[in-house]
């Protein structure tokens, strides 16, 4: 008589538990199969606050050169301010592997966009947009980007300046500043922007490089190490990594926090 015990288990057992096998839902995998999870469940090597500002005819944005591990300033020649192509640059908060992955991506679209060769290329609200799409789309998975992302750029002649966070959350404005630089480099970058809307390139670099300054007195996270990235209708300027003054003639006054 033929044994149809297997043919009866695979009938009525579809994945079900085999003798000597591990169980498994249908459709999905054991750990057996695929080892453990692999979502980035906290960031590890991070990078502090980038800082926007629009000025007359463009945009500016700068970032320290830091990568932080954990409280250790582990890394100090990392660029966090990637340009894009000849209209869009972006910078990057948080952790910094996350970041190298949006940017190889990045890379690989716009060598795809030239190889069709259609006389178009990405704009910065459309980097943007894309942006707030695939940041909410990992955000819904529950394996997020751990990033803060500023998009500038010039948009048919007018500059853009763009904040997309890990969540999706986006918006525009005249200034943008995340991390520690929401609290303490927005306020310097808000009063200026009002006082003179039409500041010239010179000027939006000396606010930026106060902003800087502050932030490496006030947070224990940056670095005086940093870049200075603009947009104008010319294209993209990215300059080397540059130091602020700094003055602690009054360092010996701050005690009782040791």
């Amino acid at each position: 008589m033929a044994d149809h015990s297997g043919f009866l288990q695979d009938q009525f057992w579809h994945n079900g538990p085999r003798p000597g096998s591990l169980y498994h839902l249908p459709g999905g995998s054991t750990y057996a199969q695929n080892g453990p999870a692999k979502h980035t469940l906290q960031p590890m090597t991070t990078g502090t606050s980038v800082i926007g500002l629009k000025f007359d005819g463009g945009v500016m944005i700068a970032a320290d050169t830091l990568g932080s591990y954990g409280s250790l300033a582990r890394f100090r020649d990392i660029s966090r301010i990637y340009p894009v192509n000849e209209n869009t640059i972006f910078g990057a908060s948080g952790d910094i592997a996350d970041f190298q992955f949006m940017k190889s991506i990045v890379e690989q679209k716009i060598i795809d966009e030239e190889c069709l060769d259609d006389g178009h290329g990405y704009k910065p609200k459309a980097l943007f947009s894309w942006l707030t799409r695939v940041m909410y789309n990992r955000r819904s998975k529950f394996n997020p980007l751990w990033n803060v992302y500023v998009v500038a750029g010039m948009q048919d002649d007018e500059p853009f300046l763009g904040y997309v966070n890990m969540i999706g959350t986006a918006y525009q404005a005249p200034t943008i500043a995340n991390g520690f630089g929401s609290y303490i480099a927005q306020p310097i970058l808000r009063e200026a922007y009002e006082k003179n809307n039409k500041m010239t390139l010179a000027e939006a670099k000396e606010v930026i490089t106060k902003c800087m300054r502050v932030l490496f007195y006030r947070d224990a996270r940056s670095y005086n190490r940093f870049e200075i990235a603009y947009i104008t209708k010319d294209g993209p300027v990215v300059e080397p990594p540059v130091s602020a003054d700094t003055n602690w003639e009054i360092a010996h006054y701050v005690k009782g926090y040791e």
